[in-house]
């Protein structure tokens, strides 16, 4: 009897670990499945512009066609200004946005200048992007005459209205990576370039306002007064390139 009750036990003791070894063992997998199912939705967040490959969700500002001056290479968007194009030729995105953290990188040709904007209106009457489109600037700092009219037209800065903190740019020919936010639910923008928040603003109300009148802005009636709009590549007539781009939408 005495040795049927041991036994009795020792099997009960054995059960036991068991279930716990399996619950223990369950409740990993259900973490790590969790876990991995937490880093997928965060990179799905974020929705690739460019694919690397062609021009696919990308056109011309006000035109059907996209000349030879805008191509794809070495997975990257190249704008090379050709003389046989008259006017400029800005490229945008397809698609609209509102708010949003946009991730893109950029290089620029010796003496260079181009831009990316936002909120951009493709209408007849504006003939460039920037006429509706706060602008973040591209710029080789160090010999493009621009830099020399104020720190708010140097690389990274809200053109002509916020001066970046500091100049972390890269020199010409060498990628820089920035990061442009666009919160008009929080008021709130910012930009950050290598690893460096440079540039903070507000995107309307009274402090907007005021950015607005002390820039070349001022009477610019359609200047940053629409939230949802294309974002643009600029043609300034200088060598640029932009790989790498995505947004998460906010």
């Amino acid at each position: 009897m005495k040795k049927t009750i041991m036994l009795s036990c020792m099997l009960a003791v054995l059960v036991s670990c068991n279930d716990s070894e399996k619950k223990e063992q369950q409740g990993s997998d259900q973490t790590e499945t969790a876990q991995t199912n937490m880093t997928e939705e965060k990179q799905d967040e974020w929705q690739p512009l460019f694919n690397g490959n062609n021009l696919e969700g990308w056109k011309a500002y006000n035109s059907d066609q996209i000349s030879e001056q805008w191509k794809v290479e070495d997975n990257a968007i190249v704008f090379t200004p050709m003389e046989s194009v008259e006017g400029s030729e800005n490229l945008i995105t397809e698609e609209q946005f509102e708010n949003f953290e946009l991730s893109i990188e950029w290089k620029i040709s010796e003496g260079g200048n181009s831009g990316i904007m936002w909120a951009v209106q493709e209408k007849e009457e504006f003939g460039e992007p920037y006429q509706t489109g706060p602008e973040i600037q591209v710029l080789d700092n160090e010999r493009h005459p621009d830099a020399k009219n104020g720190l708010n037209r140097t690389a990274g800065a809200l053109y002509d209205m916020v001066s970046p903190s500091e100049d972390v740019t890269k020199p010409a020919g060498e990628w820089n990576k920035e990061v442009i936010h666009i919160d008009y639910e929080n008021n709130t923008g910012w930009v950050s370039l290598n690893g460096t928040r440079i540039v903070e603003f507000p995107l309307h109300g009274e402090k907007w306002q005021e950015m607005k009148n002390n820039s070349k802005f001022k009477d610019w009636e359609n200047f940053g007064t629409t939230r949802k709009g294309h974002i643009a590549l600029q043609d300034h007539g200088d060598k640029v390139w932009y790989r790498n781009i995505k947004i998460r939408k906010l």
